[in-house]
């Protein structure tokens, strides 16, 4: 029997990917959602369900969900489905209320939990988004079984309060929707209105309709309109007679001297605060003082002479005209029958209207002001207004105080444009507001007595984007054309690399290329990030939290990224796309977390940076691995292979199948003299540089290197840099401990080979014991009849899997013959030695099994394994030490080298009760 419906929709995690991801292209919003007994009950199980809904969220009969159609949701509504996938479709619509036009989304069951469902849909604004999940999930309960405390109308109601708290406003949107239709990047830097327009040095920033390029001297002269008055008269501008006061008694000796009617406004007020006009004697400017001096932040207040006409805003953006607009303070029209009260109560019905800036048009305020110039035209809220009859409610003509604009763009004389011109370049603004008061802007005001009132900084948008009369400007366009003039750039070359092993090491390769270039590299990776060769911050910087602080850097021209895969199914890329996406490799590592479980699984997470290049953009791809390889499908632009196989492989024949159809490639020519990397593009090759001549690679010893190698130079090459240059950089990169700190750094200590190296997972130290073995055959032992040893360091993370931590330990036994265990500090979930314990039992299995090793033994802290490991060191031995912290392990080594020690060498830290550290007696 089925169990009856009950409210059991959950939603169980919440992610917010920040860019491209597993799931879309684009930045998403990811529910995992839990139905409960809601699993057995699709929606035509529902009785009514669909039309409550309906009623509720209408804009759902507009969603043509996977039928392409308007009406495809009712659809499926009607033939059932499941109730993961109605939360999607409500959190979509419920963005649309608000004017997100959002319509990506998908749901999608999660393997082997029945009922448990993926649920994924875009956002525009992150906190919409996520309130809008929230809501859909408590509206699909309501709607199962009513819930009395949920009130649609008053949460509907809220949330659109919510989104347009946190929106733009009328002209940083535009600013944003134009810049988006240029394919211009930005970044939203705060909560409010700081947004950064383009990438690193390219960047431009706006805050409302100020600009990077504003000039503060310029905001502060508009902001103390007397200095403006001076300043525009000195030049010969029309202007009104004014001057400043400080006291009531100043003002109205000023208005004497003046001549009435004057206007009484803040020195540095805006929005129109404050303003009283056309004040007729004394008694009206003593009332209208203190009003202004509430609104002037310096309290200093102007008094001047009053110029009858209309308002006249004209906008100007670098040093042009481009939108002129009437303001007609707010206002009703009677109709005869209806009182000033019921006539502003329909007028502020109009949709347009809303709160402050969050609409086209502000609700007009019946507040003390407005009942004030009501009284002046010898009306209250109860009187009745004559049909036609225009009844003022506000002096001002600003928006914010419920004002209409009309457009007037193409009306105004050409000698008032030039003076609204000329006035902004006089101040110094590069957007600016001249507020004219003409009898009309058609006749020049030199001759109808006009004159500029103020000059605005940072002036709305709103009034010519949306006028209530009129023609909008899109006056958009020449801000961007201010920033980013016609072929300027927006955005830097980005380089994302990603794989199993090897990405800090070719990151650093990459960068190391271009910084040899004279680019301002900054890279991103495991150790931290680094502008121009400086570690700025020290961490795991391979996120996309640390990729956008590259991108806001205003030094980097070039950016190089590690992209690890925790970071991608945390966030996603942090960014839109990439030029260049390198992989590496996919090997079996941090399987079973985060619903990744195989190895193909963890493809599809590499492949997003592959996913992210652009049809002019390249991918960079390991030909010698089956699923980079695989790839090469999801790449929307170029594909650039690398392979170390050797010529006639069935790997390299498509290689040169690729080549021969104009393709690119960086492949490993073998000869007497050595191994040749060769760049194939078409049907040419170029010999780039002898491996064995790199010194990363150990003489060509570190396969590893090598491998990075090709992959660097690829990437560069993709990336535009030429041949000569790539070649200096990949024979000037050594993995001395300063240009790759952790990553297979060589010393030597008191005769001792040390090499120091971040491996810490099963494939990345089967390259390691390969490069171990290299260099083994090589060493020479102090001691006639003991060959030299090999002793290795190792530790895993606490988040792997058991079979993946014995994996590493028996690997390891194959390659050394001593082996000893640490643990990380950070443990991840396992107890003390947890970790160390699998690993040995790892390596216990492989001695058994007559590997190389025949020792095995846990030091669990790090800087004493090291010690541990030096003490019983011979000269001419090999000691790996796979680490965690490099910083505290090579300090240590060097506090080694610089030790005198006592008897056969014994380190005056050890303890006395190890026999390995126990000094020989003479006797």
């Amino acid at each position: 029997m089925t169990e009856r419906p009950t409210p059991d929709l959950t939603i169980l995690e919440t992610r917010v990917y920040r860019g491209a991801n597993v799931w879309s292209y684009e930045k998403a919003i990811h529910l995992v959602v839990d139905l409960g007994v809601l699993e057995q009950h699709p929606t035509n199980t529902l009785p009514d369900f669909t039309d409550h809904l309906l009623q509720m969220l209408p804009g759902l009969r507009e969603h043509s969900c996977s039928r392409g159609r308007r009406g495809g949701f009712v659809e499926r509504l009607n033939e059932g489905t499941w109730l993961g996938h109605v939360a999607e479709h409500c959190a979509l619509a419920l963005q649309q209320v608000v004017g997100h036009d959002i319509r990506r989304g998908k749901t999608r069951m999660v393997k082997d939990r029945p009922g448990v469902y993926n649920v994924i849909y875009g956002y525009v604004d992150e906190q919409v988004g996520l309130a809008a999940g929230r809501l859909a999930v408590r509206l699909v309960n309501h709607l199962v079984e009513g819930d009395p405390d949920f009130d649609w109308d008053a949460e509907l109601e809220a949330f659109i309060k919510r989104a347009e708290r946190t929106a733009f406003g009328p002209s940083t949107q535009a600013i944003v929707d134009e810049a988006v239709s240029r394919d211009i990047p930005w970044l939203r830097l705060n909560q409010h209105s700081l947004v950064q327009l383009g990438q690193g040095v390219h960047a431009k920033r706006i805050r409302a309709t100020m600009t990077s390029e504003t000039s503060s001297i310029a905001v502060d002269v508009a902001s103390d309109k007397d200095l403006t008055t001076k300043l525009l008269g000195a030049a010969g501008l029309p202007v009104p007679k004014q001057e400043s006061v400080r006291t009531a008694d100043q003002a109205v000796r000023v208005a004497g001297r003046i001549g009435y009617p004057v206007v009484v406004k803040p020195l540095d007020g805006n929005h129109g605060r404050g303003v009283c006009l056309d004040l007729q004697d004394e008694d009206a400017v003593r009332e209208a003082f203190p009003i202004a001096e509430e609104q002037s932040r310096r309290g200093w207040v102007i008094v001047e002479s009053f110029v009858t006409g209309k308002d006249y805003r004209c906008l100007i953006i670098d040093g042009r005209m481009v939108a002129i607009a009437e303001r007609v303070p707010a206002h009703v029209v009677g109709d005869g029958s209806s009182t000033v009260e019921q006539l502003v109560e329909d007028t502020n019905a109009d949709p347009r209207r809303g709160v402050g800036h969050e609409k086209v048009l502000t609700r007009i305020k019946m507040d003390a002001a407005a009942q004030e110039v009501l009284a002046g035209q010898g009306h209250t809220l109860t009187s009745v207004p004559e049909e036609g009859e225009m009844v003022k409610l506000a002096l001002t003509g600003n928006m914010s105080t419920g004002g209409i604009s009309i457009d007037r763009t193409f009306e105004a004389h050409p000698e008032n444009v030039e003076i609204a011109e000329e006035a902004a370049q006089m101040i110094g603004l590069d957007i600016a507001g001249i507020d004219f008061i003409c009898p009309d802007i058609t006749e020049p005001v030199r001759e109808t007595g006009g004159a500029i009132c103020e000059v605005n900084a940072a002036p709305g948008f709103r009034m010519h984007t949306h006028p209530t009369i009129g023609e909008p400007q899109f006056i958009a366009k020449p801000v961007v054309d201010m920033l980013f003039p016609p072929g300027a750039p927006s955005r830097i070359p980005i380089v994302a690399v990603t794989g199993t092993n090897g990405k800090t090491t070719t990151s650093r390769m990459i960068s190391h290329v271009f910084k040899g270039m004279g680019r301002k590299v900054g890279m991103t990776s495991t150790d931290g990030v680094v502008i121009d060769e400086r570690l700025l911050i020290r961490a795991d910087a391979s996120g996309p939290r640390s990729a956008r602080m590259v991108l806001q850097n205003p030094r980097v021209d070039f950016a190089v990224f590690e992209v690890a895969r925790g970071g991608i199914l945390r966030e996603g890329l942090g960014y839109e796309r990439n030029d260049v996406a390198v992989v590496l490799n996919v090997q079996p590592d941090h399987l079973g977390l985060r619903g990744i479980d195989t190895v193909e699984q963890l493809a599809d997470v590499k492949a997003v940076v592959v996913e992210a290049v652009p049809r002019t953009g390249s991918a960079v791809l390991n030909a010698d691995d089956p699923l980079v390889r695989e790839m090469r499908r999801k790449c929307s632009g170029e594909v650039v292979w690398f392979s170390m196989s050797e010529p006639g492989s069935e790997v390299r024949d498509m290689i040169d199948a690729h080549c021969r159809r104009g393709g690119k490639a960086l492949v490993l020519n073998p000869s007497d003299r050595g191994e040749m990397i060769v760049v194939k593009h078409g049907r040419r090759e170029m010999q780039l540089a002898w491996t064995h001549l790199l010194p990363a690679t150990f003489n060509g010893r570190a396969r590893m290197n090598v491998q990075n190698s090709l992959a660097a130079a690829a990437a560069a090459f993709a990336a535009g840099a030429p041949l000569h240059d790539i070649r200096q950089g990949l024979r000037t990169f050594s993995t001395n401990y300063y240009l790759s700190p952790g990553r297979l750094n060589e010393v030597e200590v008191n005769g001792v080979n040390v090499i120091v190296d971040y491996c810490h997972n099963a494939p990345g130290m089967r390259m390691l014991g390969d490069f171990v073995d290299r260099v083994g055959e090589s060493l020479s032992s102090s001691h006639e009849l003991a060959r030299p040893s090999r002793i290795g360091i190792i530790a895993t993370a606490g988040d792997r899997r058991d079979a993946d931590m014995r994996e590493l330990g028996e690997i390891a036994a194959q390659h050394f013959d001593v082996v000893i265990v640490r643990e990380d500090e950070a443990l991840r979930g396992r107890e003390r030695g947890a970790t160390a314990e699998l690993v040995r039992e790892g390596v216990q299995e492989a001695i058994a099994a007559g590997a190389r090793c025949k020792q095995v033994e846990v030091v669990l802290e790090e800087i004493e394994a090291v010690r541990h490991a030096m003490a019983r060191a011979n000269k001419g031995d090999l000691c790996v030490v796979c680490v965690d912290k490099h910083a505290a392990v090579m300090s240590e080594l060097e506090n080694w080298s610089n030790q005198a020690y006592a008897g056969a060498g014994a380190s005056p830290d050890a303890p006395a009760a190890d026999p390995d550290y126990a000094p020989q007696s003479e006797g």
